[in-house]
């Protein structure tokens, strides 16, 4: 065993490192798709690089640490390093002292605000003190939908970034044209942009659920937050007729914005059952997502949608807005991307939906599993992340 860990241990530290600053990390799961990108992307590139992850030691506006769980030491996981720092830890001097025990050769930051896991680093490398190239992904957080939310201390940080031309020492990671656009926006064409997509979870194996006419089990998952736009859902389904099952699997970001779906929740027809699942781990959304016909997000912007690609690899169609990478869906069976200045095709396409006999169903369920697996044998991801990282 010895040798076999010396062995383990002398073929870890001949790679290339790359230390990944993220705010959350599993098993949290509240935070949703930027904990999934990094998971995804730890999972994929692990057997080539020395991977680092340095994160909180818990979840998404959580008071306790996870159970279970080492805090303030390097911990092997599935052959990634992962550091959990208590808030106690998290200071400037701690994270210099790591970035420089680890000696990484690409530092990746996973956030834009984040005071701890991006603007100390960048902070330090706009100081030189960090030599090693530094990629930034800003993970949707540049998108005009997400940037309109805490305006004004945004737009210091942006600020910050150009007086001290700090975006011109570092790499871009842009997940889509979207995005690539939103970076150009806001700091001009001179910067160095990689555009990748992100990794995807590796594609399950079909599962069939039946589908009767007049009913139907519709599924949303992500955050009751406005830009997820859950509220404009719930003033679409007061004008679809049938018998509705209607979960919410979310975490309530918002208080407020939770208390006017309620209202308008308690005005639904009385076909209609809606169900909010708080705390749901993501090992166990994989499996609701399978007990419902049909996923729906009529979100407001998203720089890739995790829980639409894997509702789409469950075989599941999706509604959702034009506002995500996901488009022309329809041309492969697989769902609907509608425009949000248009609630009237939400409302005729959840209709449809729940008209469905079980036939009609199964070609788009099909469609739908079939569009995630081509879309993921196509991509060549991992071929183009090494290049970033090299």
């Amino acid at each position: 065993m010895s040798g076999h860990w010396l062995t383990k241990m002398m073929l870890f530290n001949s790679r290339k490192k790359v230390l990944l600053f993220t705010d959350w990390y599993e098993p949290g799961f509240k935070a949703g798709g930027p904990i999934r990108s990094c998971v995804n992307f730890a999972e994929q590139m692990k057997e080539d690089y020395g991977i680092y992850i340095f994160t909180s030691d818990r979840d998404l506006d959580d008071k306790q640490p996870y159970p279970q769980i080492e805090q303030n030491h390097w911990m092997e996981q599935d052959g990634v390093r992962v550091f959990y720092a208590s808030p106690a830890s998290l200071n400037w001097e701690s994270i210099l002292v790591h970035i420089r025990r680890v000696k990484p050769d690409y530092v990746y930051l996973n956030s834009m605000y984040s005071r701890y896991f991006t603007i100390y680093p960048l902070m330090m490398k706009w100081l030189d003190i960090i030599k090693t190239q530094v990629v930034l992904a800003p993970r949707g957080m540049l998108r005009s939908t997400a940037v309109q939310y805490k305006t004004g201390k945004k737009k210091i940080f942006f600020q910050f970034l150009k007086l001290f031309n700090i975006h011109q020492k570092i790499i871009f990671h842009a997940t889509d044209t979207t995005e690539t656009a939103d970076i150009k926006k806001l700091f001009g064409d001179t910067v160095y942009i990689s555009q990748v997509g992100n990794f995807l979870p590796k594609q399950k194996s079909f599962q069939l659920i039946r589908k009767e006419s007049g009913t139907i089990k519709i599924i949303f998952t992500g955050r009751v937050h406005p830009i997820k736009n859950l509220a404009f859902l719930l003033r679409c389904l007061q004008s679809v007729t049938g018998n509705i099952i209607f979960t919410i699997v979310a975490a309530i970001e918002d208080g407020e914005y939770w208390l006017e779906c309620r209202e308008i929740i308690k005005n639904l027809p009385e076909a209609i059952t809606v169900e909010l699942r708080q705390d749901v781990p993501h090992s166990e959304i994989e499996q609701l997502i399978h007990a419902h016909h049909l996923f729906v997000l009529p979100t407001l912007g998203e720089n890739f949608g995790h829980a639409i690609f894997e509702a789409l690899s469950a075989g599941r169609p999706v509604l959702i807005s034009d506002q995500t990478p996901w488009r022309n869906l329809q041309q492969s069976c697989a769902g609907w991307d509608l425009p949000l200045s248009n609630p009237d095709a939400f409302v005729q396409i959840l209709q449809q939906v729940a008209d469905m006999n079980d036939e009609m169903f199964q070609q788009w369920s099909v469609g739908a599993w079939q569009y995630a697996k081509d879309f993921a044998e196509n991509s060549n991801l991992k071929e183009k992340y090494k290049k970033l990282f090299s």
